[in-house]
């Protein structure tokens, strides 16, 4: 039996994968909303089949490697590997239940609209013979039947690929009780849309028939000469980390892109089967992939929802079945005058993607490349969009002839092969472009341009919370300051000669970085206010994350707690701390906010006995980002900025409808709200009403 120091020590934490499925499920909760528009609710109902596939490929695919290298060490939630690993197939099997069952729900909910997706025998004749069509003259052509026999052994399964399992038997033995069992598998491909549109009449918005199940209606063209018994999807997930030496790699980009091929042999970490599978399909896939506690038998839907978020792509006139569109403005400060670099020399400027578009930074990375007295770009990137307009103007302003230095971070997870090409393509433009430190992601998001002017030399910065990239930008809430600030300009050159060249990590001057000073400066601030409270002077912190998982800061957001600091913490997915226990977290709120925008900014208030700071970065609260990672963390110096991020601050804190609050217990419940309730996000939407210069919180 356990002691009660050790069961009182263990509560002082909530553990970091339990947290993140209640994460999802918030997420989930989403889908289930009865406000939520019924395409939105696809899309939520995608992100958690989304959500889940990256935690299974790699959180879980981490204890799974632990556990099978007999590592038993408990964690400081109290957690071995493989105790953990029992609770979170528990849980996860329910939630993948609560997932089926909403996915039910919303087929119901999409016929009543006209929104229809069918089995092949529910197909009218005109639709039946319209699929047949587009599986003969389109889908047949690609497909590969890949037969399991002595001379063909167990091919390729990718992960998260989905495939088909065949049972077969030859036609003369058909007639036998006792007939030889023959085994193949036929992937769906994946380059083709999962959701097949048919024809409709009338009032119907869109028909569709899933992708294999078609093929299933046409497996028998694959293999003459057989009969298909059974026919079953399957899927399986793959541990997908990287493991690179970086020290011992000669040519970095090289050795990423030999691990990416290492990726599709990775260790199966779970196998997704259709209920009712052959059991001897279901023998061999287990038997193949070593894998038994792992399998999930899925029930009442598709393998593999996240397709369900492109179901609206499908769907004409589908205005009224997702949330009303918000346009982003255009930062007014910027519409004062022809050039950006002109406002910017004279004040500082905070905008809100996605409520201010994210133009605006393209504008600054184009009017650098076309301006002759524009001598150098630097610049940072880690996930880039498809199609991206800033990284067209970095290429042309090298071709102009102009110094252009890119940290392109090449191990950003799951974009390891974009970034690659993206590295390649501006190498080839004349970019000078390094992949940052041996050990370290480069996860800062800055920008540098340094500007002849008549004065001299002027550097102009924008630094931010999220990724430069124009997709996301739409869908992510993120802050981002450009400035002209000389302290800040000079802390900038330093942090890019630390990632380009042989630097040493400075102190700096205003910005702090990671892994150096990043976590010794929150250790500060923190501490501060918990010497401020107990001195009777004014104390508090408000801190919006994406995670926060670091004992080190959760320690002493207790401490301060426990000194009687108020702590509103806004944090959206994984949360490690115990908000609301009496002598320990009693002064601590923890909210999560999940709407239609990705809340994924990183912004900091500090009290400061009257005299407030504000800062915004591009790390969470994790022991990764403050250990492994190149971060970056801003002041807000200008009082006028720093008005407008407590605004920002306080419309989170002040969400009735979004807002889920953390319990002592782990489990999360809605903020109760009066009348029709306040909703931040749907509040900052009218950003041109609230963000005006001189307006006080």
């Amino acid at each position: 039996m356990k002691s009660e120091e050790t069961l009182q020590e263990m509560s002082r934490y909530i553990n970091r994968e339990l947290s993140w499925i209640e994460f999802n499920r918030r997420v989930l909760e989403e889908a289930q909303d009865k406000d939520t528009p019924l395409l939105e609710k696809a899309k939520f109902l995608g992100i958690t089949a989304s959500n889940l596939d990256e935690f299974m490929s790699v959180r879980v695919a981490g204890l799974l490697d632990l556990q099978k290298n007999g590592y038993n060490k408990k964690d400081f939630t109290g957690y071995a590997p493989t105790s953990l690993l029992r609770r979170i197939f528990k849980r996860t099997t329910g939630f993948v239940s609560e997932q089926y069952k909403m996915y039910k729900d919303l087929i119901r909910q999409l016929a009543k609209h006209g929104i229809r997706i069918h089995t092949f025998e529910e197909l009218t004749q005109t639709q039946q013979k319209a699929a047949n069509h587009y599986y003969h003259q389109i889908v047949y052509p690609v497909l590969t039947p890949m037969a399991i026999d002595q001379s063909r052994p167990f091919p390729l399964i990718n992960s998260l690929g989905l495939y088909l399992a065949v049972v077969l038997v030859r036609h003369e033995d058909a007639a036998k009780e006792d007939a030889p069992l023959h085994f193949a598998v036929v992937r769906v491909p994946p380059n083709f849309s999962r959701l097949v549109p048919v024809p409709t009449r009338g009032k119907a918005k869109a028909h569709f028939i899933f992708l294999e199940e078609l093929m299933k209606e046409h497996i028998e063209t694959l293999f003459n000469g057989y009969s298909p018994i059974a026919v079953h999807t399957f899927r399986l997930t793959r541990n997908s980390d990287l493991a690179l030496d970086e020290e011992a790699a000669e040519d970095l980009l090289e050795e990423i892109e030999k691990e990416l091929r290492k990726r599709r042999w990775g260790t199966p970490v779970r196998l997704e089967v259709e209920k009712g599978i052959h059991p001897y399909a279901l023998e061999l896939l287990i038997e193949e992939f070593e894998i038994s506690s792992e399998v999930f038998e899925i029930d009442g839907g598709p393998l593999d929802l996240s397709c369900m978020t492109r179901l609206p792509d499908g769907v004409k006139d589908n205005t009224s079945l997702k949330y009303p569109e918000v346009q982003p403005v255009y930062p007014a400060e910027f519409l004062e005058e022809d050039s950006l670099f002109e406002v910017i020399r004279n004040k500082d400027v905070l905008i809100y993607h996605p409520y201010e578009s994210f133009q605006a930074v393209n504008d600054f990375i184009i009017e650098a490349a076309e301006d002759p007295q524009v001598l150098a770009i630097k610049i940072t990137l880690y996930r880039v969009s498809g199609n991206s307009l800033l990284v067209r103007a970095l290429e042309r302003a090298a071709e102009y002839g102009k110094q252009v230095t890119v940290v392109l971070e090449l191990k950003a997870r799951f974009d390891e092969e974009r970034n690659i090409a993206w590295a390649k393509r501006l190498e080839k433009a004349g970019c000078h472009v390094v992949y940052g430190l041996v050990g370290l992601k480069t996860h800062a998001k800055v920008t540098q341009i340094i500007r002849q002017e008549e004065d001299g030399l002027r550097r102009y910065m924008h630094v931010g919370t999220g990724n430069y990239n124009e997709s996301t930008a739409r869908l992510y809430t993120d802050v981002g300051l450009f400035t002209s600030d000389s302290e800040i300009g000079e802390d900038a050159s330093s942090l890019f000669n630390e990632i380009t060249g042989f630097s040493s990590a400075p102190r700096m001057n205003q910005l702090v970085a990671a892994p150096t000073w990043m976590s010794q400066e929150f250790a500060r601030l923190i501490q501060r206010e918990t010497q401020n409270a107990l001195a009777g002077k004014p104390a508090r912190i408000i801190a919006k994350v994406n995670s926060l998982s670091n004992q080190e800061i959760i320690d002493l957001l207790y401490e301060a707690s426990q000194a009687g600091v108020q702590v509103d913490l806004i944090v959206r997915g994984v949360c490690c701390l115990r908000p609301g226990v009496p002598g320990l977290s009693e002064h601590i709120t923890v909210r999560s906010i999940i709407d239609r925008y990705l809340e994924h900014s990183r912004l900091f208030y500090f009290e400061n006995d009257g005299e407030p700071e504000a800062w915004l970065a591009s790390a969470d609260w994790m022991t990764r980002n403050l250990t492994r990672r190149v971060e970056v963390m801003c002041p807000i110096r200008n009082r006028t900025t720093r008005d407008i991020l407590l605004r920002i601050l306080k419309m989170h804190l002040k969400d009735t409808v979004k807002a889920r609050l953390l319990q002592s217990n782990g489990m999360y419940t809605r903020q109760e709200g009066e009348g029709s309730g306040f909703r931040s996000q749907f509040e900052a939407s009218k950003i041109k009403s609230w963000k005006k210069p001189g307006r006080r919180a």
